[in-house]
């Protein structure tokens, strides 16, 4: 096996199925296996592979009719990227093709033959291999300071920034779409940074923070005289903004009036300061943003169609957070490492209470909702972790009521109690190690434990110090 492939995990109660599977990988691979799918989520929380084999009848729990794709859901939750394979016999066979349409990679048929594992391992190493081989050529289309801006496992927000290489070399007018504080500001800077005018101005204008009876002369600038308090001259924002770009923000607010010169400047370049007779002109390339829906308010009257459909050449339409939650550790990692130079830190993660309670929180606010929490907790954290004590306490609303429930209520107290102990005990060492960077030493100091009882620990429940590393 070449490639990217180093670990999987087999999903069977057949032990001839996993012994098999088992021995086509070398002795670098890195091979576990469960009896059921809860213990196979289970062990993906703590631990990331790169292929999952699992039975059928072991995958879809709620019967042949049910939604293939909810019953992969769970694992595509915890890792986007994971190859799943479905194992089915001839007669299933049907059901298999059909999960592999709703999302898993491949499927085998019973008996499992050694030969065909060795070609599917062969086969996706080879796919994964030549996908990050493609990702590696889109980021270097990215400049350094974008690149971890540019960084998601969202498909929709994937589609988003191919969009955005897309057109940003073209002198295209492009409408960004999208909620508030999901980021169009972003995306205007990365289309300016990244098209033939990135050494021009760039000017930035929040259409709905100006009244409207100053926005025309903002836009366009103003005579001397043109009106009470117009003492001098001034340029507009087209002007000044020469072959470079002018990104308007929330283009929905701005006046009738201001729409029609606005609609002038997009069809041939030219426009008039206010009180002013002398034409003008500009090849500034307009990017414009709202979180309205334009189309809607110009079929109601309420914006001009023919400015709509001027603005509306190159429509990129941003997901809000609540639909890429799994983008919030990127987004995590890239807010701790802007933070880490701003305010002289060293912050390496986030408690994983945190995690969870960010992942399930619905962001109305949506990324910059997330930023400001990530900076309030970063100026009051003064360990290396991001502890949930630095967070608002309705952000862990509803947590604390199900931290400690069993899994299986059908279970006898002992084993139950069991249960509760080796979660505790695992969480509290992955919280323990991260705290200390893996420091083996430093961890068992504070435990009050021996290095040697904390090795035991952690070969016990699969903990590895290298994970937690900076």
């Amino acid at each position: 096996m070449e490639g990217l492939i180093k670990s999987a995990l087999v999903v069977s109660k057949d032990m001839h199925v996993v012994e098999t599977i088992k021995s086509c990988s070398n002795s670098d691979f890195r091979f576990y296996s469960a009896s059921n799918k809860s213990g196979a989520l289970e062990k993906l929380r703590k631990v990331r592979y790169d292929i999952v084999f699992i039975d059928l009848n072991l995958l879809i729990e709620n019967g042949r009719q049910g939604s293939y794709e909810k019953e992969l859901e769970p694992f595509k939750h915890l890792h986007p990227t994971i190859q799943i394979v479905v194992m089915s016999s001839d007669k299933d066979v049907q059901y298999a093709v059909r999960v592999v349409n709703a999302g898993a990679s491949h499927y085998l048929t019973y008996p499992i033959i050694a030969e065909e594992v060795r070609l599917l391992f062969n086969t996706i190493s080879t796919s994964v291999t030549q996908q990050a081989e493609l990702d590696y050529l889109r980021d270097k289309f990215w400049k350094a300071g974008a690149l971890d801006v540019a960084q998601t496992i969202n498909p929709v927000m994937k589609e988003v920034f191919n969009k955005v290489r897309a057109v940003a070399p073209t002198k295209t007018t492009v409408l960004l779409m999208g909620e508030t504080g999901t980021g169009k500001g972003v995306l205007a800077k990365l289309l300016h940074s990244h098209s033939h005018r990135e050494n021009a101005q760039f000017i930035s204008v929040h259409c709905g923070a100006i009244p409207d009876t100053l926005l025309e002369s903002e836009l366009f600038g103003h005579e001397k005289g043109a009106f009470t308090g117009a003492v001098r001259k001034k340029l507009g924002k087209f002007e000044i903004a020469g072959k470079g770009t002018i990104f308007l923000d929330e283009i929905a607010t701005i006046t009738p009036s201001a729409q029609v010169k606005l609609l002038q400047v997009l069809q041939d370049g030219s426009f008039s300061r206010v009180g002013g007779e002398e034409i003008l002109t500009s090849n500034a390339r307009v990017i414009s943003a709202s979180n309205s829906n334009l189309k809607q308010m110009a079929e109601n009257g309420d914006f001009r169609k023919d400015l709509f459909y001027r603005l509306n050449v190159f429509p990129i339409e941003i997901p809000p957070l609540k639909d890429r939650i799994e983008d919030i550790p990127v987004l995590i990692r890239f807010f701790i490492n802007k933070f880490n130079k701003e305010f002289q830190k060293e912050i390496i993660n986030v408690h994983l209470d945190v995690l969870e309670a960010l992942r399930c929180y619905s962001w109305p606010g949506n990324i910059r909702e997330l930023e400001n929490l990530m900076e309030r907790s970063y100026i009051l954290e003064t360990s290396s972790m991001l502890t949930p004590e630095c967070f608002p306490n309705e952000l862990f609303e509803g947590q604390s009521a199900t931290a400690f429930r069993p899994t299986n209520s059908t279970v006898s107290l002992a084993e139950a109690r069991r249960k509760a102990l080796e979660d505790f005990e695992r969480e509290y060492l992955k919280d323990l190690l991260a705290r200390h960077t893996g420091s083996i030493k430093a961890s068992a100091e504070e435990a009050d434990i021996s290095t040697r009882q904390l090795h035991k620990l952690m070969s016990r429940y699969g903990i590895r110090k290298e994970d937690f590393k900076t």
